[in-house]
């Protein structure tokens, strides 16, 4: 799977692996129960963006870890 800063976060949580991924990086939606509605809209981008989270490493990581 190829993964963007335009990819929806529902996609890339299909992945065990990117669970994981994700949670070193103490990404809020994972937890917020509201968020638990929206993942299907929330692009991984505009997270990252709105958490000030480094977008290029954390896509690095993550296509790293997931199957192809």
């Amino acid at each position: 799977m190829k993964i963007t800063k335009d990819t929806f976060l529902a996609d890339i949580l299909k992945y065990p692996e990117a669970e994981k991924v994700l949670a070193k990086y103490n990404l809020p939606c994972l937890s917020c129960p509201f968020a638990q509605y929206e993942v299907k809209n929330l692009k991984i981008g505009d997270v990252c963006k709105m958490y000030n989270i480094d977008i290029k490493k954390l896509l690095k990581e993550l296509e790293g870890g997931l199957p192809r």
